[in-house]
């Protein structure tokens, strides 16, 4: 059976900033349960970021320019905590290799594995295109990216590979 990485958070791990859990582990475990193996994983966490911690921006585009050193992350305090979530993508991508992984279900805003979104960096809630950190890295070397709202397609994505297609 496959494996696929999906973010810690999202499969009930409290490893947000806030030590909240998102209520789609079942969901995420009902859809996946025939079909893949999911591998759980926080880079924020991974990276040596602590439970609960301050919100984090990129201040910045988003990920592929932290990747490039043309942007970073910074905590609420003006913290530059960049270091953690490069670490936490190398460590993610590394997880994901060992275990010949190809597909992320990630969790969508999050300043390491927004794929579609993120906040802007001001802090006031406001949202941009962009990927997270993590994201951009997983991108970058090929992993298939979804967010929690695209499970359905996720799904499908999965069985078509399962198919050999």
């Amino acid at each position: 059976m496959q494996k696929i990485l999906v973010s810690a958070c999202l499969l009930g791990e409290k490893v947000r900033y806030d030590g909240l859990i998102f209520p789609v582990a079942k969901t995420l475990n009902d859809a996946f349960e025939q079909i893949a193996d999911m591998v759980p994983f926080c880079p924020e966490v991974s990276g040596g970021l602590p439970v609960p911690r301050e919100p984090a921006e990129i201040s910045g585009e988003d990920g592929s320019d932290v990747l490039d050193g043309k942007a970073t992350v910074q905590n609420k305090s003006g913290n530059d905590v960049t270091l953690f979530y490069l670490k936490g993508a190398a460590k993610a991508l590394e997880a994901a290799a060992k275990n010949k992984i190809k597909t992320a279900i990630l969790n969508e805003k999050s300043p390491s594995c927004g794929k579609t979104y993120l906040y802007d960096g001001s802090f006031a809630g406001i949202l941009k295109q962009g990927k997270g950190v993590t994201a951009a890295l997983f991108e970058r070397n090929g992993i298939h990216l979804f967010s929690e709202k695209e499970i359905e397609k996720a799904v499908k994505f999965i069985k078509k590979i399962n198919e050999g297609f």
